[in-house]
């Protein structure tokens, strides 16, 4: 009896012992983070006097392709893209050639990052398949760095080509043939080699190439290229700086807007504030009064005319050499009608103009039905500016810190195109304390040539409103400005005409030279930056990004102490 007792306990103990175990669940192991490996290939990878059109490449796992039609870069292009089976994942893939291939030239199949397994997606790195139509492999190279003319950092998947000089060579192959060699950046890097060369001449080209056709489409595509041509082999690294050319002025059949207004789309930047085509309206033989402006943000002019009832109106545009007419349906249509918008409200700046913008064109300005005083009631000196172009008004005077503002438009004081005027319009606006703001001085070193523009930009590379312009100064303040991290932008403005100028490349020519400081200046309330600027220490992206992220490491390690 006593020993099925001791059973029974022993049991029991058991089920406890089984009951009371922690529960969990089975982990399968180690995460895999190890990339496919290529087991075989068919033919094998270098291969000379390649004469099929298909290959084989095996893996040791299960793999699937990811983006390939942004990773994958054959060089030399080609005519007809490659069919590559499966498109599901497999240990397998087949490439399937469709073109005909170039005798004794070396093919260099770049996968890029698109070659991954199917569970973890851990992808091989830059995966070459290279094989020869000739008895050798050619095996030169160059290297070099793809840079922004204008931008502070370049795109993702820039192409960097490589046109063959022979006797049939013109620099406007670029505009219809496919390069001899080509690579790309893809999305991570902006330094660039070109593998698998034969020796010769070349002309180097980088393209942020949108139509992805290997073509220049100088309408959507940044150039980069060098005046001379280059010889391989060759240890230099070469720097090619992208611009976006400045097209010549071509208009487009105007657009009927209202019954006061038409658009006139154009192709190609044009800076029309300093020079604006010539925009002559008829009515058969009648020259009818227009005011031009700017559409904003778009490509496109905005003509306004006086309402005239007829069936249709002739325009012509001429520019330098372009000259272009065009004949077009009037309708009937609701006309445009004076209304005034204040871009400002509550707090004016120190730095700002309090600018009103119109909704159609004005012509006439009242200075007696405009009133501005302060809190006091007392009347502060003023001045205005109108930009017919923009169609701002701007009114400009000294701003007192902690003051209050009001300016008063008394009917009558603005008319416009149409002889209508504004109503009464009152602003409330004020002003902050000095300590509120934040001065920046720039002290310039080592600056080539003058002279310069400087510019003080946001994030998004906008001038808010701080730049400058230099001859020869090397101290540069910008007082009084709202807290914040700045970007310092210098343009070496070598025609002095005051703004930007890209490149050209039938005609050889470069973008003018800008110059980014390397971190970004951070403006703070109540304080002053001093800030020596080395124009001789070019921009490094990889540089501002270290030293970004050390800074946050460092304000994260204050805040953690705290």
């Amino acid at each position: 009896m006593l020993k099925n007792n001791f059973r029974y306990i022993s049991l029991l103990l058991v089920f406890l012992m089984l009951s009371c175990a922690k529960r969990g669940s089975i982990t399968g192991g180690l995460k895999d983070t190890l990339a496919p490996v290529l087991r075989y290939s068919s033919p094998k990878n270098m291969s000379t006097n390649f004469t099929g059109n298909e290959i084989i490449l095996g893996f040791d796992e299960y793999v699937k392709l990811k983006n390939l039609n942004k990773q994958l870069i054959i060089s030399p292009p080609m005519k007809h893209e490659p069919v590559i089976l499966p498109t599901i994942a497999s240990k397998d893939f087949t490439i399937k050639i469709k073109d005909t291939l170039l005798p004794n030239t070396t093919y260099s199949f770049n996968f890029g990052q698109s070659i991954a397994d199917n569970n973890e997606e851990n992808a091989i790195n830059q995966f070459k398949y290279i094989f020869s139509t000739g008895s050798y492999i050619d095996s030169l190279s160059i290297n070099g760095i793809v840079r922004d003319a204008y931008e502070k950092n370049v795109d993702n998947f820039v192409s960097v080509m490589l046109y063959e000089v022979n006797d049939t060579f013109k620099d406007s192959l670029i505009y219809k043939q496919s390069p001899r060699y080509i690579t790309n950046t893809l999305d991570s890097l902006r330094t660039f080699k070109l593998e698998n060369l034969k020796a010769g001449k070349y002309l180097l080209v980088a393209l942020k190439d949108k139509g992805g056709n290997n073509r220049y489409n100088p309408k959507d595509d940044k150039i980069g290229f060098l005046k001379d041509y280059i010889t391989v082999p060759n240890d230099t690294v070469f720097e090619l700086e992208l611009f976006k050319e400045t097209l010549p002025l071509k208009a487009f059949k105007p657009i009927q807007a209202s019954g006061n207004r038409v658009y006139l789309p154009y192709e190609g930047k044009q800076n029309f504030k300093t020079s604006k085509p010539k925009i002559v309206l008829k009515n058969n033989n009648e020259i009818l009064e227009t005011i031009v402006t700017a559409f904003p943000k778009k490509d496109s002019l905005q003509v306004w005319y006086k309402p005239i009832k007829v069936d249709s109106l002739s325009m012509q545009i001429s520019k330098d050499k372009y000259d272009k007419k065009f004949t077009f349906k009037v309708k009937d249509q609701k006309k445009d009608t004076l209304n005034i918008t204040a871009l400002q409200s509550g707090t004016l700046n120190f730095r700002e103009r309090f600018t009103l913008e119109s909704s159609t064109p004005l012509v006439k300005f009242d200075k007696s039905k405009i009133r501005l005083v302060n809190k006091d009631s007392v009347a502060v000196d003023y001045t205005t500016e109108y930009d017919e172009f923009e169609q701002k008004l701007y009114v400009d005077f000294k701003k007192e810190p902690v003051e209050k503002y009001n300016i008063t438009f008394f009917p009558g004081a603005l008319t416009d195109f149409y002889e209508k005027s504004n109503d009464t319009l009152i602003y409330k606006l004020s002003t902050k304390e000095y300590s509120d703001y934040g001065n920046l001085v720039l002290n310039l070193q080592n600056v080539k040539r003058f002279p310069i523009i400087v510019e003080v930009t946001n994030k998004k590379g906008d001038v808010v409103y701080a730049t400058d312009y230099s001859e020869g100064k090397t101290k540069i303040e910008f007082n009084l400005m709202v807290p914040e991290k700045f970007t310092i932008r210098i343009i070496y403005d070598d025609n002095k005409n005051k703004i930007y100028d890209s490149g050209d490349f039938l005609n050889k020519k470069y973008a003018e030279e800008v110059f980014y400081f390397q971190t970004d200046v951070d403006v703070r309330t109540n304080w002053d930056v001093d800030q020596a600027i080395d124009l001789s220490v070019p921009f490094n992206p990889e540089v501002e990004k270290k030293q970004v992220d050390k800074k946050k490491k460092e304000d994260e390690k204050k805040r953690k102490a705290f």
